[in-house]
């Protein structure tokens, strides 16, 4: 299959900006707001109309590809076969509705398996990170470098607090090996600050539509993603997910493992 990269990448970037604007505004407004899985999984009537907006413009433009949403609104995508879509409408709900800062709208590409494009827009800070392994990563439009391929001591690290609390995978022992640790509660926000170098580890159970733009951008900077026991990524599962540099994927694999 034949895709114009710089086209797509565009058509990505309007799209998160168009959203952006949208939810800048929506965070003030009073919202309908319900519970998913569990009281601490959130969705909102905004999670809602703004998957159905990018489902329905993804589906004009690309109607030959497939779409994995978070709220239902996309396609029964049982392989990975041509091109598919992951779109993750709000990233980091509750934060949207108790903090109205740090959340993210993501839209990860995939063709035939392999990472296409990701974009996500930090919708408080109105900057989009975008970009591929074939066509290079970028806030808003100036490259973004390689991190430096720091260790676990030299760096900050970001796990998800249930996995801290409950000292998962030896959780606790990769924080204490670590320069400290922080927890923000958005994939999205946290991609951005591993693809700046600002910290060297995200550690957390992610769906797939929480992790396909992230993983597109950080492994085009040469950041790895591994699963906990470090078997292949499922890109149409949720598991337990280490994105950071090598040496601290390489620790951490070490730690989780005792």
């Amino acid at each position: 299959m034949k895709i114009n990269i710089k086209e797509m990448d565009e058509f990505l970037v309007e799209l998160l900006s168009e959203v952006g604007k949208n939810l800048l505004v929506d965070s003030k407004k009073d919202k309908s707001v319900g519970t998913k899985s569990s009281r601490i999984d959130l969705v909102t009537n905004f999670d809602k109309s703004t998957e159905k907006w990018l489902v329905g413009k993804i589906k004009e433009k690309y109607s030959e590809a497939t779409i994995f949403s978070e709220e239902g609104y996309g396609d029964v995508v049982k392989d990975m076969s041509g091109l598919v879509f992951f779109v993750d409408p709000i990233d980091g709900t509750m934060n949207f509705v108790k903090r109205r800062d740090d959340f993210a709208s993501m839209i990860g590409v995939y063709l035939d398996g392999k990472p296409f494009l990701g974009a996500i827009i930090d919708v408080v800070k109105q900057e989009i990170y975008h970009g591929g392994p074939d066509y290079g990563v970028f806030r808003n439009e100036e490259k973004v470098i390689s991190p430096k391929n720091q260790s676990l001591p030299e760096g900050l690290v970001d796990i998800s607090w249930p996995m801290v609390v409950a000292d998962r995978f030896n959780s606790q022992a990769v924080v204490q090996k670590s320069s400290g640790l922080r927890i923000y509660g958005s994939a999205g926000i946290i991609f951005e600050h591993l693809i700046f170098g600002r910290e060297v580890l995200y550690m957390s159970y992610l769906a797939p539509w929480d992790l396909a733009a992230g993983r597109v951008l950080c492994e085009s900077l040469g950041l790895k993603v591994s699963t906990i026991d470090d078997s292949p990524v499922n890109m149409l599962k949720s598991q337990v997910v280490i994105v950071g540099t090598e040496k601290v994927i390489s620790e951490v694999l070490k730690t989780v493992k005792k």
